[in-house]
This record gives C-alpha cells, structure tokens and sequence, in this order.
C-alpha cells in the first residue's frame, strides 16, 4: 500500500472520528488532542449518510470538507469511509422492499443499522450514487489515505435475507453454482424426505421449517449470504477503483466469527482490517485473541493488516462490561503489532453523549483530558511512534501451520450431528494454545495454501473435506511434512455428503486407521485415558498400521501415529486434557524442529519477528504477567 505508507511515517494510531455528533467548540479540542496523543489516522464517516444525503439525490459535503481540510493542517491522514453502513431513513420510507426479513418472515426496519437487504438492487444503486459523490469529490484531497468501504459486513444480518428479492438471487446463485437442477438435487440429496426439485423456481432460502432442514441447502445458503455481501462490497469498490486507483481499500472484519468466508474476501481488499473487542473478564482472551490475529495475518500469506477497532477499555454490548485494567489497553495493542498490525486504531476517539454506544469507551472519554484512559492513549502514541521501521515490516513466515476453512465451519456445526458440542473455533484454538503458551510462531492457511513451507501442519475438525484437500494434505506428510488431525475430520464432501468407506474415508490411509463408531460423550463428562482425561468425544478407533501412543482405559487407541511416506500422521480421537495436549504438541514440535521465536524466554513471555523492507527483524516481546513490551532488533 504505497500511498497509504506514504502519508505515515509510523504505525497508524487513531480510530473512528465521528465530528457531526459535535460543536465547533469541541472541534477545535479534538485538533488539541489529537496532536497531543499523536494520533496520525482518523476513520472518518462510518455513519454519515444520512449527514451528507438527508434527502435522496441532495448532497451536502460542505461540512465535511471542513473537517477533512482541518485533519490535514493537523498532520492527520484520513480513512474516508463510504457511509453505507446504515442507510437514511428515507431509503426505507421511500423503498420498504430494501429491508431485510429474517427466516420467521420478520422484517428488520430502521432504528438501528445495517437495516438493508444485501441482494437488493435499489439498495446497491442509492449505495454507489453515494460513492460516486465521495470518490470525485475528494480523490485528490491531501488528507486522503485509505477508503473504508462499509462497516463489519454480516454482523447483524449475518445470515443474509429471505424476502423474495433475496430468494430470488439465490435461485440465481444455484443456477450458477450447478447449471441444471439434476445436479442441484445430487448435491443436496434430495431423495431423502422426498426433497427432489423440478425447477430452481421451487427453491426458497431455509426458511424456518417443521424439521430439519436439507443441510446441504443450508451450507449453500451460507456460500451465497458471504457472496452477496461481497457483491455489495465489490460494486462500491469497482468505483473507488476507477476514479482513485492508487487509493487503496479496505472494509473491517467483525471478531472471528462464521459470517463471511474471509479467505475469499481478502482476494478482493487491498489490505485486511480487523475489529478486536476481547473481554477484559476472559481468562482466555489473550490467547483466542492472539489466534483470531493469526487468522488475519493468514488472509492474505501473511501480510500486514490493520486493527480497524479496539475498546481503550470498556464496550457496552455485553451484559457486563468489564474495564480493561491500568496498562491493558498498552498490552492489547503490543500484541496486535506483534502479530502483524500496522495500526493502532480505535472505537472511537471521543465518547458519544447519546445514542447505543455512549457508554462503548473511547479515546477521550466523557471526562476529557484529565482522565486515566487518555492518560494512557498519549503514552502509547508517543511509543509506538518510537518504532517507524515497525510501518510495512512484513510478518516472518511460521514453521508451524494451522488449516482453516469457513465452510468446514459451517458444515460442521450444523444440526443432527453425533454432538453439538464440536465446535471448529475450541478445536482450533486448543490445539493453537500448546504453541503459543510456548511463544511458537504459528500460521493460519486456508486448504487451498501450499503447506510445503512448513514442518507442522495442524488440521482441526475438518470435517468437510474436499477429495483435492484429502490429496494435498496427504502428499504434505508423504514429502516428509508432520500433520495432526484431530477427530470428526474427513467426514464429508463439499456437499455434505458422507465419504463413504468408512471414517474418515480420504485420510484412512494417510492416518493408518479407520473409525468404527462414533461415541461422543455427555455434556460435562470426562472419559479417562491411560495417563490422562479426554473430554467431548471418543470413538472406537481400528488401527490399520498405526500405532497408539495413548489408549482409552478400556484399550481403544485414543492417540495414535502412523508413518507415511517421509512424514508422520498423528492422529486424536478426543480431547485431551490441556497438560497432556501441551506434552504431546511439544514432543511433536521438538520431533520435527519447530521452535520457539526467540530462545530463552522466560514462561509466559511472547515473541513475534516482523523484517523491515531493508532487511532487518525486529522481534516484538510483550508478557501480560509482568505487564511489559519491547522492541528488540538484532
């Protein structure tokens, strides 16, 4: 991002800036402030369509025009965003069928935000007139940085629509996804409970039913609800690229979460940008937040991203809304550069007075200058402006290497299933805990990646597993690679349909076993092993040149490793303990010679390496028991 690197001299550090809630008076306060806590980025016009456009086809763009030119007297680049979050009132009044209906037949009205069908052409038109303005009238403004298009897409209607506009473009979308409704009804095996279709026409999207829904429809369903919102992305972002091309784009990504298929939507967006509220209350929230960063370094083979939102400390829509304690916030952001942030950004920078938000914390809360919370906001831009060659430095690639897939996660966590409490995001991360507790870098890749850079390839709960997938991951280990699978993986096609030969039938040989039956265990239960307690599930495991390395009490193989090729399959056919998880993933690392970033490091201290573009690695450290950060270079 060459022009957006070139208005920054360091990290970016600011947030969401929201003028119009304000007075000239506290105007002339925030240019105060903001030189004062460094701020160089501000994300401005999230919500302003209904400011700039209060009736249809009436711009009025004066007032921000202020605020930009004011910005860039102040040395504070903007990310302009397109507004088209939260549509004006009118746009409901005057176009009721843009409104979104749930799957009861509910329709969503304005009131709140993202009160608008993705599929909906009118929609989309009003959306790009709006960008169209923006995109002439400030291409060349000097204080213009980065666009902004939208704001954390399926966060509210995640699940798309299911008015007859939006059932129509799903018929459309089948259409183009199978060509003929003979292959619709193969894919969806619509034999069974007498599904079978005569005609796209027949299909509606899973509206609430007397039943189980076809599973298969509903994964389809979540294809197309990810693909339509990046339609509504895409139409904005055709016309910032044809009128600003050396601009570049982002949107921002709600907390991890199976909404979009962010792999597919990071092909389309200049830079990743994330939006990180971990609660304060969560004894586990610096590892799944460290995860949920590696997720993001992952979209795009490790580039920079940048960390759109953060709370300085409280958030409102909990049910209780912890504080983030005195050098939380410090930590918090440390971390995000760490793990690959190019930025430093917040919601937002001063506290509203009104509205849903007014008690979310901000970067000037409501008591101003002389509280601990901006206190604390100037002593980290003054920090982080200590490090430029932090600005662009790229990621260093992980010698370990987790497998991630939103439709795996989709599939796997639909109904009548062998147990509701498999769950792809507590897999993924106990299985990312062992390595982090040990400061080992570790990389989250999509099925389609190529895995020959690394030498540990952790696959959790793939249950949904494509042939191609199977192939490739299989060729990894038998190159000389090392992969752990854990259990209730290899279960079934794109399609949701059984492999059939016996669990799981593409990665039989790989693994050298074959599962029997599965047997997954009562809520709460624990199940005991021959030197541990396993939880969640069990399964009657038949080993065909496997080894078991851990048994379940009665004598099924629980652990077990299968050489294959030059490589070594593990496999587990529960969870286990965390003690026993974190032996067993050091023993494997140490095996294939996956080490930890920096040697030495005292328990609970964290290391990640960024390489500057001349060459230099700077080895970011933070430890949240001691409450430290630092820089080191080598």
């Amino acid at each position: 991002m060459p022009r957006f690197h070139g208005k920054l001299s360091s990290l970016a550090y600011g947030g969401d800036y929201n003028p119009e809630q304000w007075g000239p008076e506290v105007h002339a306060e925030d240019s105060e402030l903001m030189r004062e806590a460094g701020v160089n980025l501000a994300t401005v016009g999230i919500f302003s369509w209904a400011r700039v456009e209060p009736v249809p086809g009436e711009f009025h763009f004066e007032w921000l025009d202020g605020h930009l030119d004011r910005l860039a007297r102040d040395g504070v680049a903007v990310c302009l965003a397109t507004m088209t979050a939260s549509p004006p009132p009118w746009l409901a009044r005057l176009h009721p069928e843009t409104l979104p209906v749930l799957e009861d037949g509910t329709r969503l009205y304005p009131g709140s935000r993202q009160h608008w069908c993705p599929s909906s052409p009118v929609f989309r038109t009003y959306a790009v007139r709006l960008v169209e303005q923006l995109a002439k009238r400030y291409a060349h403004h000097p204080a213009l940085a980065l666009w902004h298009i939208g704001n954390e897409y399926g966060c509210h209607i995640s699940r798309h629509c299911h008015c007859e506009v939006s059932t129509d473009a799903f018929r459309t979308w089948l259409r183009g996804r199978y060509g003929t409704v003979e292959a619709l009804n193969e894919a969806w095996s619509t034999t069974f409970w007498s599904q079978q279709y005569a005609d796209f026409d027949e299909i509606h999207t899973p509206r609430t039913a007397p039943s189980f829904r076809n599973p298969a429809q509903q994964l389809d369903y979540r294809r197309f609800s990810s693909d339509e919102l990046l339609a509504c992305y895409l139409a904005e972002k055709e016309v910032l690229d044809r009128l600003t091309p050396d601009v570049p784009v982002t949107t921002n990504f709600v907390p991890l979460a199976p909404t979009l298929d962010l792999f597919r939507w990071a092909r389309e967006m200049d830079v990743v940008s994330y939006d990180s509220y971990p609660d304060p209350h969560s004894a586990d929230a610096v590892h799944e937040t460290a995860f949920h960063y590696d997720v993001m370094r992952g979209l795009k083979d490790g580039d920079p991203w940048l960390l759109m939102e953060q709370a300085p400390s409280a958030v409102n829509w909990r049910r209780r809304n912890g504080r983030k304690p005195v050098g939380r916030m410090r930590l918090d952001s440390w971390q995000a550069v760490a793990h690959g942030a190019d930025s430093v950004l917040f919601f937002q920078w001063r506290a509203s007075r009104g509205g849903a938000e007014k008690f979310h914390s901000a970067m000037v809360p409501h008591g101003g200058r002389a509280t601990r919370i901006f206190g604390e906001v100037c002593e980290l831009g003054a920090e982080l402006a200590a490090y430029p060659g932090l600005l662009g430095a790229r990621p260093e690639r992980a010698s370990a290497a987790l497998v991630w897939d939103w439709p795996n996660w989709w599939a796997l966590e639909q109904e009548a299933h062998p147990s509701a409490d498999v769950r792809l995001l507590d897999g993924a991360r106990a299985l990312h805990k062992p390595l982090y507790d040990a400061s080992v870098a570790c990389d989250v890749v999509p099925v389609d990646a190529d895995f020959s850079p690394y030498k540990l390839l952790l696959v959790p709960h793939l249950y949904a597993l494509t042939a191609e997938t199977a192939r490739r991951i299989t060729e990894y280990v038998a190159s000389g690679g090392t992969a752990v699978v854990t259990y209730f993986s290899g279960i079934t096609d794109e399609h949701d349909r059984v492999w059939l030969g016996g669990y799981p039938a593409p990665l039989r040989d790989l693994l050298g076993l074959r599962v029997d039956e599965f047997d997954p265990l009562r809520e709460g239960e624990h199940i005991q092993l021959s030197d541990c307690q396993g939880s969640l599930w069990s399964e009657d495991v038949i080993l065909e040149g496997a080894a078991a390395v851990t048994t379940f009490s009665d004598g099924r193989p629980a652990i077990t490793r299968h050489t294959y090729g030059r490589g070594t399959a593990w496999y587990l056919a529960t969870t286990p303990d965390a003690p026993t998880l974190r032996t067993l993933l050091d023993r494997i690392r140490t095996e294939t010679e996956v080490h930890p970033v920096l040697p030495g490091l005292p328990p609970g201290q964290q290391a990640r390496t960024r390489v500057t573009t001349d060459g230099a690695r700077l080895h970011v450290v933070y430890d949240y028991e001691t409450g430290t950060a630092e820089v080191r270079q080598d």
